[in-house]
């Protein structure tokens, strides 16, 4: 599996379609038609039945779970939606009626086992609603005039419908209006305002149409697909449900005109031709499909095969974007002077995973749960940036990075430190839910960029980040793709439309249980980066060091292995028993020195905290003798990689690895060279001293994956011994799984050797050389 999507690899993926080059403002942009393969067809259909037959079970039952909940008998379950687990878990999403009417938050999921046993049930309130009047003192007319009245130059959407409206668990017999309107930036208005059906007063004004705000992006060459017509080509995507682009002619009503060509060309990569903009949006939207597919195997934004619509040059001089789930499409405006359309990827994924939201868990657009509503935007179009992987945009944790809104170049928001805008949370406090819900996000921003990259500053991408945290709390990070996993599984599965902070980490707490297992280091992770954002506590045990596995050391060598811990509060130090003779640890947790006396020693290491809670881990380190023949001893440092960094290797950035995408040999991190499908160079080195006299060989566990398909080699990994070739590997030896290579080392003995994996790609189609489980044994 590749890194990233890249052009070569999509054709091949398309199999006998025929998929064009398409591209976006700056660059002519080419599209063809295609259809999905028999095969693909086959799937999205057996796919679309087992949802179908998954949701018929749920209404089927609805009844006997609405009595078995504890509901009162004038109360009904409405089905919404339904996920199962890979193990056959299930959880089944409902709305809820009372009297025939709809319980504004009494939302909930009830979560079965593979049996069909109700395991336990999420609920949006607790609410009991038995013996709750449905008679209104006050009518419809005056619900409608005081919701028309609560917003300066609204009109009526539509007409009022009594409801039943529950805010912290208080039920009321209430009216919903919605009104229309513009907001302040231009984009529409739909307000949903909620008025007491007793006294009249409005109770709640909610915001329906959900923003963001980005710029024009030059997306260079992307795969495209459209719809041939006669001899008139769409731009219509019937891959992936129907997707479609339209040109609003600067207007604000209406569905637009599709985009249509009598060739097979689209954009001249000037802004002034307005199907350059077109092209982002189809790609932005196509991109956005494919990431939750693949990833999450989701079939469109609602989960139902469906395309979403977008809407491009929409209003004049209109500098945002917004997703409308009434419509089921994405808008975008042209920006200032008409000249900056707002076509860029990771508004695409932010304002279409507005859609997701609405679908799933429709967490309500103000306080914390608004907070938490753009942060899964926010979180999952960072998914979809880092998937599209394009190099006009390289991926990051910065949101709106160029837009330019401030002036100064600066982003609109930052994941890893959240306040640095000047207006966002860091953390979580009882006054969160009091702001604007784009800078309430930060806190959910903020946890999710720790559980991805952990707290340790680092640089990906040419981006640096920085990640303070609550006391100090150390977080470890379980790796991006885990990250977005926890978070849609939660979404999908466990949050309702009332989940506040609190609520968010017991949701993805479950989620991380769902899975990865209760107690795994991923759940506790989950629970380390909440503490470190303020909600919730460590986990119990608060320090956890990583045990780096058993050792072993030449005597005379000089070793060098990095402890890791995580949790607590304040800085850790480390310290430590039984150590070699000649080694010692710093307070960073570095054993460094030379082993000089042989033998077998039992190594404690232990983490203190500044409250001075501690976490220990122990394991073994042999120390090879000398005189009277070779002792036998292995060499190489952190061979494993389960340090979580390179050291004692000398390693390309981002070549030490634990995302899913590929797995370990053995525990979770790995060296995974290459797999951009792009021009591309890794390499990975350490140096080792082989004892005169000794025997030594050179072994190592190898996985490669690829999308090149015949028997000429495009892409080579190289193992060299001082510049010398051992072995060379190419694409044409990709197989299921790794195997162990050995190379014998014995004419090196009584020298320091150089081994290095050099991995280099060529411009099309991915192969992952993935390097695991090192050894230099001499004997």
């Amino acid at each position: 599996m590749s890194r990233h999507t890249h052009a070569r690899m999509t054709l091949a993926a398309l199999a006998a379609t025929t998929a064009l080059l398409a591209t976006g403002v700056p660059v002519i942009a080419q599209a063809a038609t295609s259809a999905p393969s028999a095969s693909q067809q086959v799937a999205d259909q057996q796919a679309v039945a087992a949802r179908t037959q998954l949701l018929a079970s749920a209404t089927q039952q609805a009844p006997a779970l609405a009595q078995s909940i504890g509901l009162s008998g004038q109360e009904k379950l409405v089905t919404k939606d339904a996920v199962v687990d890979a193990n056959g878990n299930r959880h089944l999403r409902y709305d809820r009626t009372y009297a025939g009417l709809p319980v504004l938050g009494g939302d909930l999921i009830v979560h079965q086992d593979s049996n069909g046993l109700t395991k336990s049930v999420d609920r949006a309130s607790s609410a009991d609603l038995a013996g709750l009047g449905t008679t209104p003192a006050v009518a419809a007319p005056k619900a409608q005039a005081a919701a028309l009245a609560a917003e300066s130059g609204a009109t009526l959407n539509a007409a009022p419908q009594l409801v039943v409206w529950i805010s912290a668990d208080s039920p009321k017999l209430a009216w919903k209006t919605l009104i229309g309107g513009k907001q302040a930036d231009g984009t529409p208005s739909r307000l949903q305002v909620i008025t007491d059906a007793t006294s009249g007063a409005v109770l709640s004004k909610t915001e329906t149409i959900e923003t963001g705000t980005g710029t024009g992006v030059f997306v260079g060459q992307v795969p495209l697909t459209t719809t041939q017509s006669g001899s008139t080509y769409q731009l219509k995507d019937g891959t992936r449900g129907g997707q479609s682009t339209v040109d609003m002619n600067n207007g604000t009503s209406g569905n637009g005109t599709l985009f249509t060509s009598t060739t097979d060309v689209w954009g001249n990569g000037q802004v002034s031709n307005r199907q350059s903009a077109a092209v982002d949006a189809q790609y932005g939207a196509a991109a956005t499909w494919d990431y939750y597919k693949n990833t999450f195997g989701r079939n469109g934004i609602r989960n139902d095969g469906v395309g979403a619509a977008s809407r491009v040059h929409y209003d004049s001089n209109y500098t945002n974007a917004y997703w409308d789930d009434s419509c089921f499409c994405m808008t975008y405006g042209d920006g200032a002077s008409n000249t900056h359309p707002l076509t860029e990827i990771d508004v695409s994924g932010h304002e279409m995973s507005h859609g997701v939201t609405a679908a799933t868990a429709n967490l309500n657009y103000s306080g914390e749960s608004g907070g938490l509503n753009e942060a899964t935007s926010d979180i999952m179009g960072t998914g979809v940036e880092f998937s599209a992987n394009l190099s006009t945009n390289p991926p990051n944790y910065l949101i709106g990075e160029l837009v330019n809104l401030n002036g100064d170049g600066t982003p609109l928001r930052y994941m890893d430190h959240p306040s640095k805008d000047g207006s966002s949370a860091d953390s979580w406090s009882s006054t969160v839910g009091n702001l604007d819900v784009h800078y309430s996000s930060g806190v959910a921003n903020h946890f999710f960029y720790l559980l991805s990259e952990g707290s340790t500053p680092k640089t990906i991408n040419g981006f640096s980040y920085n990640s303070p945290t609550v006391n100090s709390i150390s977080v470890a990070g379980i790796g991006r793709d885990k990250a977005l996993k926890v978070w849609y599984q939660a979404l999908t599965a466990h949050m309702t439309s009332t989940t506040n902070y609190a609520g968010a980490r017991t949701a993805t707490l479950a989620a991380a249980t769902d899975l990865y297992g209760a107690g795994s280091a991923e759940y506790n992770q989950v629970a380390t980066a909440w503490a470190a954002v303020n909600v919730g506590s460590l986990p119990t045990g608060g320090v956890t060091v990583t045990n780096p596995g058993n050792q072993s050391t030449a005597q005379g060598s000089a070793a060098s292995l990095q402890i890791k811990a995580t949790g607590g509060t304040g800085t850790l130090t480390y310290s430590a028993t039984g150590l070699p003779t000649g080694l010692s640890i710093s307070s960073s947790g570095l054993i460094s020195g030379t082993a000089s006396t042989a033998g077998t020693y039992n190594v404690t290491v232990t983490a203190k905290d500044a409250s001075n809670a501690t976490g220990s881990t122990s394991f073994t380190w042999t120390v090879g003798g000398s005189g009277g023949g070779c002792t036998p001893a292995q060499l190489i440092g952190n061979g494993g990689f389960e340090t979580g960094s390179a050291a004692p290797w000398t390693a390309t950035s981002g070549v030490v690895d634990n995302s899913s995408s590929q797995a370990a040999h053995g525990g979770s991190w790995k060296a995974w060279l290459d797999g951009y499908g792009s021009s591309h160079t890794d390499s990975l080195s350490q140096s080792v001293t082989i004892p005169a006299g000794c025997k030594a060989s050179f072994s190592f566990w190898l996985h490669i994956d690829t999308a090149e398909t015949g028997s000429t080699a495009y892409d080579k990994l190289t193992v060299t011994a001082n510049g010398t070739t051992l072995k060379t590997y190419s694409n044409v030896n990709a197989a299921t799984g790794y195997t162990q290579q050995t190379v014998d080392l014995s004419s090196y003995a009584g020298q320091t050797v150089t081994l290095k994996f050099n991995g280099v790609e060529d411009s099309s189609l991915q192969t992952s050389f993935v390097v695991d489980d090192a050894a230099v044994n001499v004997s």
